[in-house]
């Protein structure tokens, strides 16, 4: 996100799903809360999704979130894709 010029809503969203919980001083909430991966294999991944859909509707409002899944890359590794499906909604700011 950018301080003016953020025409593209999908980068913006894009940005939001690779920022980790608690990396971006002063906004603590922005981005994924990682924190369920180590939970139960039966919930972490809809509490993950939930979450992403959450701080999605709170820090790109112009953004509607119609799915969201987890890739797995590397299963052994236990490695992800956060991908999100999204409509936008009003105009863009320039």
């Amino acid at each position: 996100m950018l301080s003016k010029g953020n025409s593209n809503t999908a980068v913006c969203v894009n940005n939001l799903l690779k920022i980790s919980r608690g990396e971006v001083p002063y906004e603590r909430l922005k981005g994924v809360a990682f924190t369920q991966i180590d939970g139960p294999v039966t919930t972490a991944g809809q509490e993950l999704i939930e979450d992403v859909e959450w701080m999605l509707s709170i820090y790109e409002p112009r953004a509607t979130v119609e799915s969201v899944k987890l890739i797995p890359n590397d299963t052994q590794l236990g490695q992800f894709t956060i991908e999100a499906k999204i409509s936008t909604r009003g105009t863009p700011d320039s």
